[in-house]
């Protein structure tokens, strides 16, 4: 309940008026209500109904993930190996954190604890931009390799960290550099001035956009870290795979040599069309375990000129792709099967492009979510440093707070879905 004895009196005194709308009413009091307990009431009302509507849209995103998942669970646990599980695990402490200290100023705001209150705001607002930095370095790593939505996918398993390119870290902190450096020359001006308001709201806005290189630099560390190992795991582990690769290779061609010589020939004569017919074969629709017989035929449709045999393998592929959802048998049954060593290439176009696509649509609507909470509680911030918010009026920092809380939790359930389930 947002009011108390002093709001109820002026609710009293503002309904005794005999058009109802005079002018004794708490300046915090909007027109259309009449009683500060019906507008508190109305605005949380408000404020759940379109929390339910986030969550719905949020559920849609959820459901796609689950379906996909479904359909290809090699995929998904492939390419969640490309994601930094610390980093994740940073950002999960940082709006975990956040959470408390909004709860901590809606509480403040109850108590009249004006200066308590904006300090806890700026330091929600502290951990958005931590959070937003660290995932700037995410994004533009995964980026830089090529790790894309489907139709941009160009991840290169033979190069995966290509040399060149834009600069697509700069490009994502430049606005917030920009506006920095903003900040600090109002900042300036207003010390100058005079202007003592603008100058004490000034410094933690300044404080709360520095946060973000902050959030840039840890994430530099974690992923100069963690992730050169887990960049240098991969490649180790493309590197086994392949030595893996080639000694199955050699070992088929020698036991095929030695009953087959015509397609032993036919494999030296062109080893890399034979890479390129094997890839991307296997069929999940069908119960297909590894045999002699398939992999004659891989051999024989390396030959330019079997071309029937190539038609059909274009065809079985064909079959393949648009066999999503079908039962696939894991003949290897490993469980620590990674994206080098797992039977099925996982890191195509079409399958790896489909898991990046929803990563990025979620993560990605999850920190416009972020940027939009960023906007509203600078407003929050400036409101309470202008003392707006008492025991009887602090029904935006709950509606705040409330969002707030809700753009964490979906982060609770995409932190485990995209990076820890394996």
């Amino acid at each position: 309940m947002a009011t108390t004895d002093a709001g109820h009196a002026a609710t009293a005194d503002h309904s005794a008026d005999s058009h109802g709308h005079d002018h004794d009413h708490p300046s915090y009091l909007a027109h259309h209500f009449d009683t500060p307990e019906q507008q508190f009431d109305s605005g949380k009302l408000g404020m759940w109904i379109f929390l339910v509507t986030e969550v719905l849209f949020f559920s849609g995103m959820f459901c796609a993930y689950a379906i996909f998942r479904a359909w290809r669970p090699e995929v998904f646990e492939g390419c969640s190996q490309f994601l930094n599980t610390k980093l994740g695990a940073i950002n999960t402490g940082v709006l975990l954190f956040s959470s408390f200290t909004m709860a901590w100023a809606v509480r403040a705001s109850q108590l009249e604890e004006h200066k308590k209150t904006a300090i806890l705001i700026a330091s929600t607002l502290s951990c958005a931009m931590i959070f937003l930095g660290v995932k700037a370095i995410e994004y533009s790593h995964k980026w830089h390799m090529g790790l894309l939505p489907a139709g941009l996918f160009s991840y290169d398993p033979n190069n995966p960290h290509p040399e060149g390119g834009p600069n697509y870290l700069a490009y994502i902190c430049a606005p917030f550099a920009i506006a920095t450096v903003g900040i600090a020359i109002w900042l300036v001006v207003s010390f100058v001035r005079g202007a003592k308001f603008q100058f004490a709201v000034a410094k933690p806005i300044l404080v709360v956009f520095l946060c973000f290189f902050v959030g840039v630099g840890l994430g530099t560390i974690l992923e100069s870290g963690s992730g050169g190992e887990h960049a240098a795991h991969a490649e180790g582990e493309h590197h086994d795979a392949s030595e893996h690769s080639a000694d199955e290779h050699h070992a088929d061609e020698h036991s095929e040599g030695e009953h087959a010589s015509e397609e032993a020939s036919v494999a030296e004569a062109s080893p890399a069309e034979s890479g390129e017919a094997i890839s991307g074969l296997v069929a999940p629709g069908a119960m297909v375990a590894s045999d002699d017989n398939l992999n004659v035929v891989k051999r024989l449709a390396s030959d330019n000129t079997n071309t029937g045999l190539q038609s059909e393998l274009a065809a079985r592929q064909a079959q393949d792709e648009m066999s999503y959802g079908a039962i696939t048998y894991n003949v290897s049954d490993d469980s620590s099967a990674t994206v080098a060593s797992t039977e099925d290439d996982v890191m195509r176009k079409s399958r790896a492009g489909v898991f990046f696509s929803i990563y990025y649509c979620m993560t990605g609507v999850h920190a416009i979510h972020i940027l939009a909470g960023i906007g509203v509680l600078i407003w929050l911030l400036v409101r309470a440093m202008r003392e707006d918010f008492n025991k009887n009026y602090f029904g935006p920092v709950d509606y705040v707070g409330l969002y707030w809380h809700l753009v964490d939790l979906i982060w609770i359930y995409l932190f485990p879905l995209m990076y820890l389930i394996r």
